[in-house]
């Protein structure tokens, strides 16, 4: 089969048809008659963007912030940044180093018309270049699959960055495996494409070894001061906070179930964001009370964001052992996870009983909605300090070594595996998984999260004997996740929990209008997305209180008032028919069932714009 070769100019003018037909007859069917022209990556991504609602027939970007050039990621790349610009010499590529959500922070090239040009189209500091903003390109797409990612000319999803190519690679931290941002550099569409990638590349590499010797000078200070403590006092309860890690001694981790952990772990990150010596009585979910108390080494020595705590029981002696997890009944939230609505309460308790009786279990949902994290915090809850194995579907290709980890993970007695987005996998794939996975029930415990299954298309009388249908045969219970959307409610309490994360135990507080905005939007990310979000209001203010005006624009143009799970259905329902008959308001109506003054009064009302 002949595919879009890297350079890929003899083929420009079917990879622009293929976009445009996508894009114009809004036939999904398209994409698979045009793959002979159309780079896998690249239909997908086309896909993401089209489900974004990417315009891609103008520019439409709106100024996101100042960039942080005293950022960590800023200084490790700066000198590899200016290098790389100095070695390029008259070459017409511009260098742009981009945080984790796409906002361009630096932007080098010697080109003053190829600067023009990028600054035609927003390239430039301050604005954003995620998927969400501008559909397919190197910088978005990189960030969002996590992958080298190469775009030239026609394969942009917008018509506007046709004359380009750009090359991103993602900068993935060395140590805590965190998104930081990526690098990208950008050229003409006719200039060599691969020249591009190769040099992004080795370039981020060189930017990833010096966040390694950054990290490396804080976190060794901080495990020196974590030491220190411990072997002063032995008989203390000691837990050390850094930016991506978090130390606890076994009189905790022994004495504390996960449950009493995550609070106290919460409790320190709001303590680590002053400036003082304090100590804290916390009452813990169990009853147990405990003395917080940050050392005097751990302010004098650590820098912001760090701490070292020593941590006394009151009432019970950490030496306890925790309640069997068996009697309790289900909490009301798990550990690092909030809300409160019953569509929420109802997917916990139905994954903590299987987690309770050892029941290979399928989560469902769509991306972002907190399937993982559902299921490693419902282990954990009945658990306490044990973690399952987790791989992602990447782990699991034909040419991954993490295949065969499974086989011997699930070939222990008492195994325990998380297998994220398993419906992703080949058929092949899936085949050979079902096949390591067949007659270990029993043995062990698996929990995997799949999409979610659109029941449209799902005809009653027909057998479903896909590769992924014959896989989740092998799992006892499926239970779905209910999308940010369906349980709006539930935002006041995972906006506060959020903030406390992403602040690291400090951040600003939403004004009552600032939260009835959020409880408008869709959320098409779910909870990711929310968190994302709420990344960029700390990192735009980091105390007080935030109003509507500081949100972000993404969720400013929203609906009138806050739907109820019933609107959200009949919002997304109208989107899709709206979708499938290409815009077509009197066709998208008919195939409700809905008059047109209906379909047109809705559209207002949910500020839909498709």
């Amino acid at each position: 089969m002949h595919r879009l070769s890297a350079s890929g100019q003899h083929s420009a003018d079917e990879v622009r048809r293929a976009r445009e037909r996508f894009i114009d007859d809004d036939d999904p069917s398209g994409v698979v008659r045009e793959q002979i022209v159309v780079r896998e990556q690249i239909t997908v991504s086309w896909r993401r963007s089209k489900a974004l609602q990417v315009q891609a027939d103008r520019a439409d970007l709106q100024f996101v912030r100042e960039p942080n050039l005293d950022s960590p990621l800023v200084t490790a790349a700066g000198p590899v940044l200016r290098e790389l610009t100095d070695g390029l010499g008259d070459e017409t590529v511009s260098v742009i180093l981009t945080s984790a959500d796409g906002v361009v922070l630096t932007r080098m090239s010697s080109s003053s018309r190829l600067n023009n040009a990028l600054d035609s189209v927003l390239l430039a500091p301050g604005y954003s270049y995620s998927e969400e903003s501008v559909g397919t390109n190197g910088i978005g797409t990189a960030l969002e699959t996590r992958m080298p990612t190469l775009v030239t000319g026609a394969e942009h999803y917008a018509d506007w960055l046709g004359e380009f190519a750009c090359a991103g690679v993602p900068i993935i931290h060395p140590i805590s495996g965190v998104l930081m941002g990526a690098l990208d550099l950008t050229g003409w569409h006719t200039a060599g494409g691969p020249m591009l990638a190769t040099l992004a590349r080795s370039a981020t590499n060189q930017i990833q070894t010096r966040l390694l010797e950054q990290s490396g000078t804080a976190q060794n200070a901080l495990l020196n001061v974590y030491l220190r403590v411990c072997r002063r006092s032995p008989q203390a309860g000691v837990l050390a906070i850094g930016d991506d890690f978090v130390l606890m001694n076994q009189r905790l981790r022994r004495g504390l179930d996960a449950a009493d952990q995550a609070a106290l772990l919460e409790h320190a990150m709001d303590e680590t964001a002053g400036s003082s010596i304090r100590r804290v009585d916390v009452v813990l979910p169990s009853g147990v009370v405990v003395r917080m108390r940050r050392t005097d080494d751990s302010l004098s020595e650590l820098g912001p964001g760090m701490a070292v705590f020593q941590v006394h029981q009151e009432k019970q002696s950490l030496d306890a052992p925790a309640v069997a997890s068996g009697s309790r009944s289900v909490p009301d939230s798990l550990p690092g996870l909030a809300g409160t609505s019953a569509p929420w309460r109802r997917c916990c308790a139905e994954v903590m009983e299987c987690v309770r009786k050892g029941r290979w279990v399928v989560v469902a949902g769509e991306v972002g909605s907190g399937r993982r994290a559902l299921l490693k915090a419902a282990f954990g809850q009945q658990y306490p300090g044990r973690e399952p194995r987790v791989f992602a579907a990447a782990d699991l290709r034909d040419d991954s070594p993490g295949r065969g980890v499974l086989r011997d993970e699930v070939a222990r007695e008492g195994f325990n595996v998380v297998i994220r987005d398993l419906d992703t996998l080949s058929e092949t794939e899936q085949a050979v998984i079902a096949a390591i996975l067949h007659g270990r029930r029993g043995s062990g415990w698996v929990g995997a999260t799949v999409g979610c299954v659109d029941e449209n298309t799902v005809d009653e009388n027909t057998v479903d004997d896909s590769p992924t249908a014959a896989l989740v045969m092998l799992f006892e219970a499926t239970v779905d996740v209910p999308a940010l959307r369906h349980r709006i409610e539930d935002l006041h309490d995972l906006v506060p929990l959020l903030i406390r994360q992403v602040g690291r135990g400090a951040g600003p507080t939403l004004s009552p209008a600032a939260m009835r905005q959020l409880c408008k939007y869709s959320w098409p990310g779910n909870v990711a997305q929310l968190r994302q979000v709420l990344r960029d209001v700390v990192q735009r203010q980091r105390s007080g209180f935030v109003d509507v005006a500081q949100l972000p624009p993404v969720v400013r143009a929203l609906s009138r008032h806050t739907l109820t799970q019933l609107e959200a259905l009949e919002r997304d329902a109208i989107v899709r028919s709206l979708e499938d008959n290409g815009g077509n308001k009197k066709a998208a109506a008919a195939a409700l069932g809905i008059s047109r003054a209906t379909i047109y009064r809705k559209i207002r009302e949910f500020g839909i714009d498709v």
